[in-house]
């Protein structure tokens, strides 16, 4: 949530800075304009800003030629592709933890989660959210070497190519947006298996203010620091090469050198 929030206020940003092409005539010099107004310069830069005004815009590009340079069109890009990675990491993240069966993404009651397995729930929309940003995140290069290739004034292989990926990039953000809200509404967490997991991993994650409560009390930060390591290892390796439960507090329990916690493991 945290990065689209910050690619809202990247689009603000960009909505709120972008500049129009402005009245500049066929090549960019406004010398029919001028001419129009008997060389009144001050007369021209005052239709400019006017007809800005009235499309919406604070400004106008100081300089161009026959089109806006194609800079403005890889930022544009640019910010679609931020938004698209956004959503990919969300919902790659989801996709993980469905898998871990801690969440799902809304699934219908007569919704098929795979024609060939009936038992699956595969996250759909989530998976289609990855397959379009996947594509969106990669239109800026094309952009890049659109501006990168506007000889002089511009050459015609400029147009087409945007009159593609622009168009494009906003149906598929739009898209992506329009997932992500069905996504979020409908998203079920499952707290026990959340829970059960975490309590799996918990005995790890606690050694961290195990190691700081020994040294608090005067042990050695190097060899507190091995002896977890050792016991961990350990402890890892029954779990999974054993399908035991991780014994690792009842570890640290038995061994002297944790002593200064020995009462403190419980809470």
């Amino acid at each position: 949530m945290q990065d689209l929030i910050l690619d809202l206020e990247r689009v603000e940003r960009e909505i709120d800075e972008l500049p129009m092409r402005g009245v500049k005539g066929t090549t960019g010099t406004q010398a029919s304009f001028l001419e129009l107004f008997d060389g009144d310069h001050e007369k021209v830069k005052a239709l400019n800003k006017r007809v800005c005004e009235l499309m919406g815009f604070k400004k106008a590009i100081p300089v161009s030629g026959q089109t806006y340079t194609r800079k403005i069109d890889f930022n544009i890009l640019s910010l679609l592709s931020g938004i698209a990675q956004s959503a990919y990491k969300m919902c790659g993240d989801i996709r993980l933890l469905a898998n871990l069966k801690e969440v799902e993404e809304p699934f219908a009651k007569t919704q098929i989660g795979s024609s060939a397995m009936a038992y699956k729930r595969n996250p759909m929309r989530s998976e289609r959210v990855c397959s379009l940003a996947r594509y969106v995140m990669g239109l800026p290069n094309t952009a890049a070497n659109t501006h990168a290739n506007q000889w002089f004034e511009r050459t015609l292989d400029d147009s087409a190519v945007r009159r593609i990926v622009l168009p494009e990039g906003f149906l598929a953000v739009d898209v992506i947006l329009n997932l992500l809200a069905n996504i979020a509404d409908g998203l079920h967490v499952w707290p026990n298996v959340v829970r059960k997991h975490v309590m799996a991993e918990l005995p790890f994650m606690a050694t961290e203010v195990i190691l700081m409560e020994c040294v608090k009390a005067g042990g050695d930060r190097q060899e507190l620091h091995e002896a977890i390591r050792v016991h961990s290892m350990d402890a890892g390796a029954v779990v999974k090469g054993e399908g035991k439960a991780n014994d690792l507090m009842e570890r640290i329990a038995n061994d002297p050198i944790f002593a200064p916690v020995h009462g403190k493991l419980e809470s």
